[in-house]
């Protein structure tokens, strides 16, 4: 049998790569996304779209009322920002899209479902670009929640097996993740990186995510399928 591994999936292009990455190492995937509340439902379709694309043993739509805490411009009736500088995007304050704990939230839930399946490998898609603007995608926190994981469940006590918290994209930028994901056939129209896209998947343009994928095509020299070619998620 192929070894498993647990992929989360939000719909964007970094966890699309991440997904491409995991099967491209050998693994049945197992792809997990999250109805958290979230203010739009583009990125689950894109998600499974994406699933299906790149073959997932399994693709698991987990629910999770992130809204009823609020406190972010994803999951409360706070205006998402735009336009700001790409270059000091990251840098500076913590942004108002920022979602308190998400990753310690969802990585919960992925560590879980890793032991129902006997898979000793979660993999998530952060990357250098968020790294100094969210702290849940920071190495430090990947390697904590690693001991944790391995501290809270049955298969990480009792020795069966050891959990291992992949970030393979954490040193890349958006460019090289680009470069990465084509490399491996990954189709970006498929993807969704908008914060505050049109209920028809047309991204805004303006927010943070739009800048950085607009810039990390344009280093990569790559046009964006989505953009480039009218496609809608």
């Amino acid at each position: 049998m192929s070894k498993r591994a647990v992929v989360l999936l939000s719909g964007g292009l970094d966890s699309a790569t991440v997904l491409a990455l995991a099967r491209e190492q050998g693994f049945e995937t197992f792809a997990l996304s999250f109805r958290y509340g979230q203010r739009h439902a583009v990125e689950l379709r894109c998600a499974e779209r994406i699933a299906t694309a790149l073959g997932a043993a399994r693709h698991v739509i987990a629910e999770i009322d992130l809204r009823v805490f609020g406190g972010s411009a994803l999951t409360a009736d706070i205006a998402v920002p735009k336009d700001r500088d790409a270059q000091h995007i990251g840098s500076g304050s913590i942004p108002l899209t920022y979602v308190p704990a998400r990753n310690t939230i969802f990585l919960s839930c992925a560590i879980a479902w890793a032991e129902v399946l006997g898979a000793a490998d979660v993999f998530i898609g952060v990357n250098a670009l968020d790294y100094s603007g969210y702290p849940d995608c920071r190495p430090e926190f990947i390697e904590a929640f690693e001991r944790m994981a391995n501290l809270a469940t049955r298969a990480g006590v009792e020795g069966a097996t050891r959990l291992a918290i992949r970030a393979p994209l954490l040193a890349l930028g958006k460019a090289d993740i680009i470069r990465r994901g084509r490399a491996l056939g990954v189709d970006f129209g498929l993807t969704s990186s908008c914060y505050d896209p049109a209920p028809d998947g047309t991204p805004c343009g303006g927010c943070d995510s739009c800048l950085l994928r607009a810039r990390g095509f344009q280093e990569a020299g790559i046009a964006d399928p989505l953009l480039d070619s009218g496609v809608r998620a």
